[in-house]
């Protein structure tokens, strides 16, 4: 596997783009405001601005710039990409999940505020990523808008990603062999990947195939991705992440790295990535930014 680096010129440039699109368009869609909850819509800007890499808003960028959807559609979809994302990352940290002090490179939402408000900034979040894209600014065509919602609302929901969080509580007392761990990070983490990509072909009213491949891409990716992450929990430097290290072990949860061992778990890494790759081989050279994506992710520091 080759040693860390970070993202290619070419493409921090183009997640730096996105990053600044994205942030203005989260900015302008979640407000700060005067009334009395203030606190409630403070601590969601805390919990979703001024950190992260962007990498779902930016794969459904990448994703929709394939399709020529107008930038302004994919920037709201992205949004609430980002918005179910950091739902998730809130609720995460919470002391009766990961009970965690750090993300980011920050406080936590809860550590920064209190529990409760931290829960109902996640439950905000949340719903206001559906808001945003049933929302006739996302899309004027309301099959699409319904479509995104859909899909949307599986991926996160007890068959994605909040089913892989409860896998990933039961395995703080149960051991997991191969097989679960890869179906609890495809839940977790690699349906929400799928999504953002779907995501920017349903806004352009992509062919079945092309669905189909950027879906593949992406839960290739999200599983590549976890795997590093799980590599990164044992060998990163916690200034690099921003969160604190073996988190996974002190929890005893079962892991690529604790099932397979560390380079093991780094060839799989390889393997994943230079797969997903493929998927992307029916665009003809167009998806160039998705493949230096995985790339990144397969050597990332973070």
């Amino acid at each position: 596997m080759p040693s860390p680096r970070d993202a290619s010129p070419r493409l921090q440039e183009a997640l730096d783009t996105t990053v600044e699109a994205v942030e203005k368009t989260i900015k302008r869609l979640l407000p700060e405001t005067d009334f009395a909850e203030r606190p409630l819509f403070d601590a969601m800007r805390y919990g979703v601005l001024g950190g992260g890499k962007r990498l779902r808003p930016f794969m459904t960028m990448q994703a929709a710039a394939l399709f020529n959807v107008e930038p302004g559609r994919a920037r709201r979809a992205a949004a609430a990409v980002e918005f179910l994302h950091c739902y998730s990352l809130v609720h995460d940290d919470l002391p009766a999940m990961d009970d965690s002090d750090r993300r980011r490179g920050k406080a936590t939402v809860h550590r920064k505020f209190d529990e409760a408000t931290a829960i109902l900034a996640g439950d905000s979040l949340l719903t206001l990523a559906f808001e945003t894209l049933s929302d006739r600014d996302t899309h004027p065509d309301p099959h699409v808008r319904v479509e995104l919602v859909r899909k949307l609302a599986i991926a996160s929901g007890g068959h994605g990603m909040v089913g892989g969080q409860m896998l990933d509580l039961i395995g703080e007392r149960e051991e997991f062999d191969l097989g679960t761990i890869s179906r609890m990070q495809r839940m977790k983490t690699g349906h929400l990947f799928a999504y953002a990509c779907e995501a920017g072909a349903i806004l352009g009213r992509a062919s079945d195939q092309h669905k189909k491949a950027l879906c593949n891409y992406a839960y290739d990716l999200g599983l590549a991705f976890q795997v590093t992450d799980d590599v990164l929990d044992v060998e990163a430097d916690p200034n690099d992440t921003g969160k604190p290290a073996n988190q996974d072990a002190q929890a005893g949860k079962s892991t690529f790295v604790s099932t397979m061992g560390k380079e093991q778990a780094k060839m799989r890494a390889e393997m994943l990535v230079h797969q997903a790759i493929r998927h992307l081989h029916v665009f003809d050279g167009r998806a160039e930014m998705l493949k230096e994506l995985a790339l990144y992710v397969l050597e990332r520091r973070a």
